[in-house]
This record gives C-alpha cells, structure tokens and sequence, in this order.
C-alpha cells in the first residue's frame, strides 16, 4: 500500500488525486495525518496542496460531471466519513476512465455511496438551517453553536448571509472546533480560544447580553403557548427534530 498523506483540506485532497495520476502511484491509500494508521511495510507520500494541481483535478471532474454530480461529490468529502478520501478517488478514477457519465451508475460501490452519502449530507444541512438559534451576546455579535454529524458549515454560509445580511455574526461548530464569522461584508473561517467559563464555546450565558435572558424566557413561554398537548405527536416531533439537536435550542431548554 502506498498512503498519501493531505492536510484534510478539500483542496488538499484533490492534489493528493493529482499526485495519484501524475507519480503513477499503485495502491493508493489517501488519509489525513490524524487517522494515518500505516505500517513499516507502507510507502509514505507527503501530498503539497499546490493549485494548479487541485483546478486541475477539478477542471477534470468538472468536463466528466453534472453539476449536481459535482455538489454530490463535495458533500460526501464533507462527511468526513473513515475512509471517504479513498471512495472519491475510486468514483473519479471511473469518471475519468469511462466516456460516458457514471453518475446513475449505481452498479458502482464508489458512485452509490456517494450519492447515498451526499444525500445525508443534504439532509444535516437542511437541519441545520432551520435549527440554529443565534444568542446575542454584549457586544452585539450574534452567536450560534452547534455540532452537526457532519461538516456542513461550507454548506450553510450562503443561507445565513442571506437571510441576516445586516447583522454581524458567528456559528461555531462545538465537535470540530471552528466557526465562520459574518462581518456584514464577507464570511470568514475563524477558530478561537475561549476562557474556562465558556466550556470551550459551549455555554456562552457569562456573555449574553442582559436581554438576551428574557429572550430566551419569553421563547420558551411562546413554544410552550403554542404546544397543544392534545394534538402532540412524539413520534413525528421526533423525526423533524431529533433529540440530539436539543442541546442548543432554547424552547427546548
């Protein structure tokens, strides 16, 4: 097995593809450097994410997909799944082999994994859009955090600088530990270190600004109002609003 180590960037990994093709590398084994688990008997490569490498790899994808095929194959990077890096390289090693699209050709493990994926993708992104619930904080920033199954903050910055273009803000994803930040103008990927009585980012009230507590009250006295226990439905509450987003919503708190 020959690995080839990236720095867990999207762009990164599209060279680590270039560098499969270009050093005409037999048994391919792509893996960031957090779940390298070689042996004595591997051959290691270091990949550079270089840029002409990885428009060139993606100028490739781009003449052989659709582009849905194409937002599909991002999504399923974004999984961060075990092991996700070697599907993609084998869904484009046929894309690149085969004349006609292999995009439905679901006979494929690569392409019917990545489509399966992409759609859960999909679906967290949906999620996550409608269950962000920004706190605003004393300095008038407008704080969220949340921690999705997968790495759908890419995903989601359009929606959130559309639809609160005239107010700055930040969601900060707890499980991978960096947020994007809305300046009004543009949105920025921002890591930050935060003091102990923040747990990290998760618990943010030492912050809050002093109204931001009769919000929440008086969120929560609303969704309780409107809450008719006879029409209560647990079961399809559940699948629309699954336990493990209650952490960060406040009617739920």
């Amino acid at each position: 097995m020959h690995s080839l180590i990236y720095d867990s960037t999207f762009e990164g990994f599209l060279s680590a593809v270039f560098d499969v093709y270009e050093l005409q590398i037999q048994e391919p084994h792509i893996t960031t450097q957090d779940h390298f688990r070689g042996n004595i008997y591997d051959k290691i490569h270091e990949v550079q994410t270089v840029e002409k490498n990885h428009l060139r790899v993606w100028k490739g994808l781009e003449k052989k997909l659709s582009t849905e095929a194409l937002k599909q194959f991002y999504k399923t990077f974004l999984s961060e799944l075990p092991g996700i890096e070697n599907t993609l390289l084998q869904y484009a090693q046929y894309a690149f082999k085969e004349a006609k699209s292999i995009e439905k050709d679901f006979s494929n493990e690569a392409v019917l994994q990545v489509f399966q994926i992409a759609k859960k993708v999909h679906r967290e992104k949906h999620r996550m859009e409608a269950f962000v619930r920004f706190q605003e904080t004393a300095d008038g920033l407008f704080f969220a955090i949340v921690e999705p199954d997968f790495n759908v903050l890419p995903l989601i910055e359009a929606h959130f600088k559309n639809r609160f273009a005239d107010m700055a803000w930040l969601i900060w994803d707890g499980k991978r530990r960096y947020g994007i930040y809305y300046d009004k103008e543009s949105v920025t990927n921002v890591q930050m270190a935060f003091t102990d009585n923040l747990q990290g980012g998760k618990d943010i009230r030492a912050i809050y600004d002093e109204k931001e507590v009769l919000y929440q009250q008086l969120w929560q006295q609303y969704f309780k109002s409107v809450n008719i226990q006879s029409r209560k439905n647990n079961k399809l509450h559940l699948q629309h609003m699954p336990t493990r987003y209650w952490k960060y919503l406040p009617e739920k708190k």
